[in-house]
């Protein structure tokens, strides 16, 4: 390439990376940690995006690409097994035109050969691979990344559409392929439960089955009364199958599977369009989520003549449903204080049909999203669901903010309030942050309320005793004022407590038994259940293996703190400005004396990095970045996140960024190479 080619690409290479790099970002979410942060036709775009520019630039395709991979990053907490068939992800439109070229490019390639499709329903759930030989199920592995997934056997064995055994005639060897839904029924009702403990309802149906088969206790899983849907079967060479894939589901469905009746034979493209058409209007009639329509070529000895791309088969094609979106009257807006002071704003709504619900509400997030959306009062917004639970507002509805105009209606803009809608403390907004909070840390009820629930909560302590109204009734008796003040709490003040007298002595002593429990949840979990700002489950970990003992943690820097790896300096902030706070230190000293757990050794595999702080950065042979940071963990060293004068290796893989390497330079740390490390943790 010469130098004026070179110039002339080097903003395509920077779109190139950051397109790349946000796709990693959201894949991470997706996938790790459950979290939907876009729609999936914001995220195909991207993704299409990409994949075009790497088709006119493929000097400038990156190997680490997104679109070279099937699926998001592989879930550590679970045994992690090699796929014997990749699970491959489909083509996804949202384009009838691009059915129209699929159904046409198809035919071109079997060039005259006589075949058909199957269009069935793509269920929004989480795909799974179950291996049965001679019968009986023998394992049962998520996607994972596509190559290797999580071992979920012994939860996928709670899901009763999973049989254990088969019936019938069946080979004795093969892999049947499908997704784990969460019925709607099922679902409204956990979230129910949940927000009766105390927790946090789940997001959507798909987040919560993907959660639910990450569970370490099956017998939880169990009660999520999960649901498996078939649609794929695929055996090793040798085992004999039907040649059809219909013709394989309905062998599936006499083995005992729950193969679900939504299937079609189509003999061309005007039938397909009439099955898509069919469900984009009845999705909501189903028991379950569904976010669109999957098309394969039925004849399954023409898959390998159709072939694959490097991403997904060229027999079959997903097309995806656009959201649903409806306009309704925005009537009020109300304000609600969470457990850290946050302000949330929310639209109280004219209810609405939505994707099988009625909407009454729905969050605006903050004052820069009102603003941005230029939301005013007397508006109608736009209300979209898609594959979601939780509807949200996507504009305003231009259409009928113009009729307002022309009937000389007011549309005042909205003004954020300047105090607390609860305790009337003026707000405040930090520089950088897009939200509003309120300071008034101890004497905000729902921010006092909210941390109460926080600290009780299964993630956290887990006292299962006590769930909201308990927590308001102490609250109000005024027995507990902090997280502290619940260990001091005696029987003879519990007993006959409320207007009905709601605690009785049985519920007294199971309550007192269960703090006392609490006492043995290990120290990562205590230190969650402070409900530090930014200090999530995994930061609570992070900072527990790094520092041992709240002594440490405590005494912490913000620049120590910012070391520890996946923290960063605006949570280390917010730790060490925590901890300055007396009134903080006081409550941990008062959880301390209580018989909490404030320290937790965690003991490596070995001990061959003991004392050791390394930081990795690039690209490694035998090792991805998580699994090299997890290698450097068990053998008892720390993963810091950029280097420092505390830092004893800088293990560098390939393509390391020239920062770290100038910097471990300048404070002379050793660099030490993929292979040196493995020498070093071997030896």
């Amino acid at each position: 390439m010469d130098l004026f080619s070179a110039i002339d690409t080097e903003p395509v290479r920077e779109h190139m990376e950051q397109l790349a790099a946000e796709l990693d970002r959201l894949n991470h979410e997706y996938y790790m940690n459950d979290r939907s942060l876009v729609s999936d036709e914001e995220f195909d775009r991207m993704m299409r995006e990409l994949q075009d520019l790497e088709s006119q630039y493929p000097e400038l395709a990156s190997p680490l690409s997104p679109t070279k991979r099937v699926g998001g990053e592989v879930n550590k907490t679970f045994r992690q097994v090699q796929h014997r068939f990749p699970m491959l992800s489909l083509g996804n439109t949202y384009s009838l035109e691009e059915i129209e070229d699929f159904e046409a490019r198809t035919r071109r390639l079997l060039d005259g050969i006589p075949f058909s499709y199957t269009c069935e329903l793509k269920y929004d759930g989480v795909a799974i691979g179950l291996t049965y030989r001679h019968g009986q199920l023998v394992q049962a592995v998520t996607r994972g990344n596509g190559t290797t997934g999580d071992d979920i056997t012994t939860n996928a064995k709670t899901i009763p559409t999973i049989p254990l055994r088969l019936t019938g005639d069946y080979p004795d060897d093969f892999e049947a392929r499908g997704e784990v839904v969460y019925p709607f029924d099922a679902f409204e009702a956990m979230n129910n439960q949940r927000e009766a403990e105390g927790e946090e309802p789940f997001a959507n149906p798909r987040n919560a089955a993907s959660g639910s088969l990450k569970l370490q206790d099956s017998a939880e899983c169990a009660k999520r009364k999960l649901l498996f849907c078939m649609y794929f079967m695929m055996g090793p060479d040798g085992i004999a199958l039907p040649d059809t894939h219909s013709g394989r589901l309905d062998w599936a469905r006499q083995m005992g599977f729950r193969v679900q009746p939504y299937i079609r034979e189509c003999k061309d493209i005007g039938e397909i369009k009439a099955f898509i058409d069919h469900w984009d209007k009845a999705r909501w009639e189903l028991p379950f989520g569904i976010d669109g329509i999957v098309i394969k070529v039925n004849q399954t000895p023409l898959w390998d003549r159709l072939g694959l791309t490097a991403k997904s088969p060229r027999w079959a094609i997903a097309f995806k449903f656009k959201a649903e979106r409806v306009s309704t009257p925005l009537e009020s807006i109300s304000y609600q204080v969470g457990r850290t002071g946050i302000v949330t704003p929310v639209a109280n709504l004219r209810p609405v049909w939505l994707g099988g619900t009625t909407v009454r509400r729905a969050t605006l997030v903050n004052a820069d999203f009102i603003e941005k959306m230029d939301i005013r009062e007397g508006d109608s917004l736009l209300i979209e669901k898609g594959g979601e639970i939780i509807p949200k507002v996507v504009g305003v509805d231009e259409v009928e903010r113009l009729k307002m105009k022309d009937e000389n209606s007011p549309l005042s803009t909205f003004r954020f309030p300047l105090v607390c809608p609860e305790c009337g403390t003026p707000l405040v907004r930090a520089e950088g942050e897009a939200g509003h909070y309120c300071p008034n840390s101890d004497g905000c009820r729902p921010q006092i309320l909210g941390r109460l629930e926080h600290f009780v909560s299964r993630r956290a302590m887990n006292i299962e005793s006590l769930g909201p109204e308990r927590l308001e009734l102490l609250y109000d008796a005024g027995l507990v004022h902090n997280v502290a003040d619940l260990y001091d709490l005696r029987r003879e003040q519990l007993v006959g407590l409320g207007t009905d007298a709601t605690i009785q002595d049985r519920g007294a002593d199971n309550l007192l038994s269960a703090l006392e429990a609490s006492k043995e949840v290990p120290f990562e979990r205590v230190l969650f259940a402070l409900g530090i700002r930014y200090v999530g489950e995994v930061g609570a970990r992070k900072l527990a293996r790094y520092f041992q003992n709240i002594d440490a943690l405590m005494a912490a820097g913000t620049d120590e703190l910012a070391q520890v790896e996946d923290v960063g300096e605006v949570t280390a902030r917010a730790v060490s400005e925590w901890f300055a706070r007396p009134e903080h230190r006081s409550i941990v000293e008062r959880l301390r004396a209580a018989g909490l757990q404030m320290s937790g050794e965690w003991k490596a595999a070995s001990g061959k990095l003991d004392g050791m702080t390394l930081v990795v950065s690039g690209v490694f042979d035998r090792f991805s970045r998580d699994e090299i940071k997890a290698d450097i963990e068990s053998h008892g060293g720390k993963v810091a996140g950029s280097v420092s004068s505390k830092t004893t290796y800088l293990v560098a893989g390939n393509n390391m960024g020239p920062e770290k390497r100038k910097k471990a330079e300048k404070l002379g740390v050793q660099i030490i190479t993929e292979q040196q490390y493995l020498d070093l943790v071997n030896e």
